[in-house]
């Protein structure tokens, strides 16, 4: 009967050299696939719509070095972080059908996966589909690669993308005595204010993000999760305070940059203030402690139950409209992170 199903999957129909588009991508229709002896049939609900797909997709990606996503050439399948309903398991797997559970094969209706390569969740969060969000990222930044202290002003550059827009109310929960985010658009940076209660908000535009960060933290920073690096890194060097913790956990000015590849993102960086305010500069992932995700749950879920936080997201309903929601976020016209609903 499965094979007899149908199973719809958005492949990568070429490689874009400089922003993509719409004619880059194409949804195919196939059987269903069919699982292993050792495998699980899952069932996508939601995936993920990151910006940071760009990075997979470009023409050239293959010759980036120590990347942890995979490459992906014309005729793939996309990839991306999806919450699926467990259809077929096989004995002594320790999944059940009914089993929600995130795996790295969203973009489609139905995957065939390793039980190894799943992650169960527990059903602890009022909305399934919060467990997309990228708080455990930011939660795991601030915890543990700038270990937050009360009282910390903390700047978070992209406050309204996926990590930044979890990351500032999970800083001032934290005890963050001040938070500034930073974003591509006036309106978007009163949305940071209004909305997600950011101190203050920067945006690109007419002034310098170093005179517009220079007046909302008049007195420096202490902590900066960076996931734009060039101008906006320089900035926030240029504030950092004494003993100041630079967390970088991404390089958008370069992976979003409209021409070409853009898989470097070159900044000018004066060491003098390195040494001087004896700041550190760490390159992060949430992977690097692998324990912070049980605790982030608990936080997540005491935290939302009490109305303290919640997970900004849009959904986009349909496969089909996927690949326009992800030039949307590429352009920075998104707020929160993306969700499809197959």
């Amino acid at each position: 009967m499965q094979g007899s199903m149908i199973n719809r999957e958005m492949k990568l129909a070429s490689q874009p050299e400089d922003l993509p588009e719409a004619r880059h991508f194409a949804v195919v229709a196939g059987p269903m696939p069919v699982a292993g002896p050792d495998e699980l049939l899952v069932r996508n609900r939601w995936f993920l719509v990151s910006a940071s797909l760009r990075a997979m997709i470009a023409r050239g990606a293959e010759a980036v070095k120590g990347v942890p996503f995979p490459v992906l050439r014309a005729g793939d399948t996309l990839a991306g972080e999806a919450l699926a309903e467990v259809v077929a398991a096989p004995p002594g797997s320790g999944f059940e059908p009914g089993d929600l559970v995130i795996h790295f094969k969203g973009w489609r209706d139905y995957a065939v996966i390793a039980p190894a390569h799943c992650r169960k969740v527990d059903g602890s969060l009022p909305d399934p589909v919060a467990y997309l969000g990228h708080g455990w990222t930011a939660y795991a930044a601030l915890t543990r690669g700038a270990g937050i202290r009360p009282g910390d002003t903390v700047f978070v550059s992209s406050g309204a993308g996926a990590i930044g827009s979890m990351a500032g109310p999970i800083a001032r929960r934290l005890g963050a005595g001040r938070v500034i985010g930073s974003t591509s658009s006036p309106q978007k940076a009163a949305r940071l204010v209004a909305e997600l209660g950011y101190d203050a908000a920067v945006f690109r535009g007419a002034r310098s993000i170093a005179d517009q960060l220079a007046e909302a933290s008049p007195d420096g920073l202490d902590v900066f999760l960076d996931s734009v690096g060039g101008e906006q890194l320089q900035a926030g060097l240029a504030a950092a305070r004494d003993h100041a913790r630079i967390v970088i956990l991404g390089t958008l000015a370069g992976q979003l940059a409209a021409k070409g590849t853009q898989r470097r993102t070159t900044v000018e960086l004066d060491s003098l203030p390195l040494l001087l305010k004896r700041v550190t500069i760490r390159g992060y992932s949430a992977d690097d402690d692998p324990d912070a995700w049980d605790e982030w749950l608990a936080t997540f879920a005491a935290w939302s139950k009490a109305g303290a936080i919640r997970f900004p997201h849009e959904i986009v309903a349909g496969l089909e409209q996927a690949p326009e929601a992800l030039l949307r976020a590429i352009r920075g016209d998104t707020f929160g992170a993306v969700v499809a609903r197959p």
